[in-house]
């Protein structure tokens, strides 16, 4: 797998039936494409790919690797905690062109890292050599791990599992894949928050990022990773900088207050970023239940985020602006389009 700047891309739907809105897709992909993204990841953990059906999952993935086709890399996001339903979606993925699987730690049934390397990963880089296998560990979400040692052995196996997204927060665990499975391995970001710091830590050397952030910000994250890659740590690190607001909405965690007294509300991507995209008037709409709003607090800190990135580095959302031609002052401060994106009634 090629280093560079990826988009988890958020799936949009329409109204209150959740519908895929394949038109909103096509222009959400195509602002990826002009602003410089190395590639898509289609129907990922930020396309809500809990609460696709198989078929719109599909859909979604032979969509994406259409319109990418020839401009950058398309990811499908084929992961599953059954092995049987993975090799499915890769066959699937694979017969519609996409470049590369992302598979995520198999979730709840919790297999061992040897359970997912034999079992999960191997069965499906066998039956697609030509098809880059990236595993993804993220085990905060999974409650299951993929460890450093089982990655170097299939490495070593398949040459087509070759890059890892590594989301588990855990430096030592980073450095320990790259001790493992040497310097033509490839390490690839899964927390926005941290690929500076993966890309510039020696013992870690990451090649770029699969970003929740370049939803809305996909030239300046682009940017930040490709002056890492070209040695411009200076110019990278000022992006980072810039960034970091934005960086710290993919988990928005509040304290609120009930008649029990106060609990800690987490709102976890992308519910978050998909927020921010209504506010701003890009495709996206609601999440599927589960997944629902953001406390009035919540929303606060994500405008709060915003108008910080708008009052100190504008260029960040011109891109954005000038895209779908809209006026991001207006946008964040006019309280009419955060309307319906809270719980009036949280506790």
């Amino acid at each position: 797998m090629d280093s560079g700047c990826y988009t988890a891309l958020i799936t949009p739907f329409t109204g209150l039936t959740t519908a895929v809105d394949y038109a909103g897709l096509e222009k959400l992909v195509d602002f990826q494409i002009a602003n410089g993204i190395d590639g898509i990841l289609a129907v990922g953990t930020t396309g809500e790919s809990p609460t696709l059906a198989w078929d719109e999952h599909h859909n979604a993935i032979q969509k994406i690797a259409e319109l990418t086709r020839g401009k950058c890399l398309c990811i499908a996001g084929t992961g599953s905690n059954n092995t049987k339903e993975s090799l499915a979606a890769t066959k699937h993925a694979a017969a519609s062109g996409a470049n590369a699987v992302l598979m995520v730690d198999p979730y709840y049934n919790g297999p061992s890292s040897l359970e997912i390397r034999k079992e999960y990963i191997a069965p499906v880089a066998a039956e697609f050599p030509n098809l880059n296998v990236i595993p993804y560990v993220i085990p905060g979400r999974t409650g299951a791990q993929l460890l450093p040692e089982d990655l170097a052995i299939l490495f070593k196996q398949f040459k087509n599992v070759n890059t890892v997204k590594e989301a588990t927060g855990n430096l030592d665990n980073m450095k320990r894949t790259r001790a493992c499975c040497g310097p033509d391995y490839t390490i690839l970001s899964g927390d926005d928050g941290l690929t500076f710091t993966m890309m510039t830590e020696p013992e870690i050397k990451a090649s770029g990022v699969i970003s929740v952030i370049t939803n809305i910000a996909p030239k300046a994250v682009s940017e930040m990773v490709h002056c890492l890659l070209e040695g411009n740590t200076a110019a990278a690190e000022q992006l980072n900088a810039a960034l970091i607001p934005l960086f710290n909405l993919v988990t928005v965690k509040t304290v609120e207050k009930t008649p029990n007294g106060d609990v800690v509300c987490r709102a976890r991507n992308p519910l978050a970023i998909k927020t921010l995209m209504a506010i701003l008037g890009l495709p996206g709409g609601n999440c599927r239940q589960p997944l629902g709003k953001m406390t009035k607090n919540g929303l606060n800190k994500v405008l709060d985020a915003a108008k910080t990135v708008q009052k100190n580095n504008p260029e960040i959302f011109q891109p954005a602006a000038q895209y779908f031609a809209v006026d991001i002052e207006e946008r964040l401060n006019n309280p009419a389009f955060s309307q319906g994106l809270f719980y009036d009634d949280a506790y």
